[in-house]
């Protein structure tokens, strides 16, 4: 369980919640935007224009969850409109190239919190996007798992059913399932043998 940082001072930090599709990263991050929320913090919550599967403003959460949200087309956009915010949440992550690190570390230096959510591997099991560099600055690490559709087990891999190889493919319950290490390179595996 996540237990909310306390620091005396107002410094600033990185939080990263990242884990595979379906294990609840965005209902985390409002989470705690909420709660910074009810705490007289001022908040602004960000995520890339490229993911419009619910909304095209507001995040929403597999599971219905919403909270009012920004898109932006680059990740230099969230410097110009977090001026004046305590907590800065970033959702989707690994839709943004990698200007993404170089904002996030200037939000720090700025001494905000800086809540990140996101995949932390692809389709493919690879590291996505800027998330690895992200996590190796976080101060705070959550990683999430789901339940394996096929064993049961906990899920850490986003299979993706679709025989389509593009890097992004948003998509739902149609496109990925959560799968266990075990059950995703098997899958994998007899996926490239037929």
């Amino acid at each position: 369980m996540f237990i909310e940082p306390h620091h005396t001072g107002k410094k600033g930090w990185i939080e990263v919640v990242c884990g595979c599709m379906f294990s609840g990263k965005t209902e985390e991050l409002i989470r705690r935007m909420k709660r910074a929320h009810i705490a007289n913090q001022r908040i602004e919550i960000f995520k890339s224009q490229v993911d419009s599967r619910y909304d095209k403003d507001d995040i929403i959460s597999h599971d219905a969850s919403r909270i009012q949200a920004t898109a932006v087309s680059n990740a230099y956009n969230i410097l110009l409109m977090a001026a004046d915010v305590d907590v800065v949440g970033v959702d989707e992550a690994q839709f943004f190239d990698d200007d993404i690190i170089e904002v996030i570390e200037e939000l720090t230096r700025q001494r905000k919190r800086v809540i990140v959510a996101g995949l932390d591997m692809d389709f493919t099991g690879r590291p996505f996007g800027p998330m690895p560099a992200l996590l190796a600055r976080a101060e705070y690490i959550t990683k999430l798992h789901a339940i394996c559709v096929c064993c049961g087990d906990i899920a850490s891999y986003s299979y993706r059913k679709a025989k389509i190889d593009d890097k992004i493919l948003l998509g739902e319950k149609d496109v990925y399932e959560p799968r266990c290490r075990s059950c995703f390179y098997k899958l994998k595996t007899s996926a490239v043998k037929q």
